[in-house]
């Protein structure tokens, strides 16, 4: 992950140019009151909307704390035996925030490592890892540099809270692809990218940037019928303030996806030219739409081409309040399955809600609904399409300053053609309580 970092962050500076940040309603760092500077809206910008609201929003600081985490679940290897399994997982993790903003920069970084348990099939015992970085720099007042990387090793999913939406619900077109979710089988991603944009004028912007990410299997018996895979890409925009509120633009997006069954290779490249527009009704709730043709061919092992065309289409909204934040978004793309071999048309709906409703009590709950179709079918040994329907919900009570108790619930049902390790169980519930310790300290700017 260093390295990508590294290599990432030397090509942004190498390169021309990137954006203005966003309000507090699309992520990011809080414009000014200052009408001369653009806003970057959610399909360029690449932020996920924001999580938490009102007084739970702060910068400059460091935490230092212990998460400690029991579950249930009803189904631990879905499908793996033909059979539901039940078993109890406890899950230790020690984690450490760190927060600095500034007029110009804002950094933060997120990294929690720690130990999961499992009684009785003690054998599958793992260590598990995360981190997720997101570094904003406004080289001067027109010109902006953003990077992020989230990576994670994982012998379980379901060993923190909100397993699959540690991404967040962004509004930029063409999300990562999609992929079933094997909960408990070892595997390591990574997904960087990195922007940068330039403000020519007084209501024009341009901006540039590119993207890797990969997905690894370490131990293929436990994820039949899915494949190492890799992906990168590049895209470019022009934006135009029609008002205060209002943003037009275009974005061209550039996308190779890679898997990598044995003694073979699937790929599957895209194009797209997708339009864009953004209404802010106001600095807390924005509304983006975008859409266009996408082009997209895939082949295995040298094998002649197959591709089309396709309509890629991305619709979101981001709404926060002082007690409420919500953001939820839909999209319709082409692209590399994410360890599936082919290309995949993918209908993907996310959605989240967070309720703040007492100083002490907050309410949160999310959704997942993923349809993959496979747009290759005459590819030889392409993996069949299906559905992902995954949901969570939970209650948090804080005592005190450092201390807090997170109870919930998480749903996941699959149902894949051919995949029968997951068709033939396909359901997963799981009951789970979490407690968290932490220190959090002032630093200066």
């Amino acid at each position: 992950m260093p390295i990508k970092l590294l290599l990432t962050l030397v090509l942004l500076v190498a390169a021309p140019a990137w954006s203005q940040v966003q309000p507090s309603a699309t992520g990011g760092l809080i414009v000014p009151d200052d009408d001369t500077r653009m806003m970057t809206p959610p399909p360029v910008s690449g932020e996920a909307y924001p999580t938490l609201v009102g007084a739970e929003t702060r910068t400059n600081y460091l935490t230092l704390g212990m998460i400690v985490n029991s579950a249930y679940d009803d189904n631990l290897l879905p499908g793996g035996s033909g059979k539901t399994v039940s078993d109890f997982t406890y899950s230790m993790w020690p984690t450490i925030m760190l927060n600095r903003t500034t007029p110009r920069q804002q950094e933060s970084l997120t990294y929690n490592a720690g130990f999961t348990f499992y009684q009785p099939t003690s054998a599958l015992n793992g260590v598990d890892q995360d981190a997720n970085l997101n570094i904003q720099y406004r080289v001067s007042q027109h010109t902006t540099i953003s990077l992020r990387d989230f990576f994670l090793q994982s012998s379980n999913v379901f060993s923190q809270s909100y397993p699959f939406f540690a991404g967040g619900v962004a509004g930029s077109a063409h999300p990562a692809p999609a992929a079933l979710i094997i909960p408990f089988a070892a595997q390591i991603s990574d997904a960087a990218n990195g922007a940068i944009s330039y403000q020519f004028g007084l209501n024009g912007m341009i901006g540039a940037g590119g993207s890797f990410s990969m997905l690894d299997f370490p131990k293929p018996s436990e994820a039949p019928g899915l494949y190492n895979s890799s992906a990168s890409g590049a895209s470019a925009f022009y934006s135009r303030r029609l008002s205060q509120m209002q943003y037009l633009g275009v974005v061209y997006q550039y996308s190779r996806s890679l898997a990598h069954p044995l003694n073979s290779q699937s790929e599957t490249q895209t194009n797209a030219f997708l339009p864009f527009y953004t209404l802010y009704l106001n600095r807390t709730i924005s509304l983006s739409l975008s859409g266009g043709p996408q082009h997209y061919s895939a082949d295995q092992s040298n094998l002649p081409a197959s591709g089309s065309w396709s309509p890629e289409v991305t619709a979101s909204i981001g709404w926060q309040k002082n007690h409420v934040d919500l953001a939820g978004s839909y999209s319709r793309f082409v692209s590399g399955g994410g360890g599936l071999l082919g290309a995949f048309t993918s209908n993907l709906v996310n959605a989240s809600v967070r309720w703040r409703m007492t100083r002490t009590l907050t309410l949160e709950s999310a959704g997942l609904y993923t349809r993959l179709t496979n747009a290759t079918p005459l590819l030889p040994a392409s993996t069949p399409g299906g559905r992902t329907t995954t949901g969570t919900i939970s209650l948090q009570r804080a005592f005190g300053e450092h201390f807090s108790v997170l109870g919930g619930y998480d749903r996941l049902h699959e149902g894949y053609a051919g995949l029968t390790e997951i068709s033939s169980a396909p359901d997963s519930d799981r009951v789970f309580v979490s407690i968290t310790y932490q220190f959090t300290r002032p630093i200066g700017r």
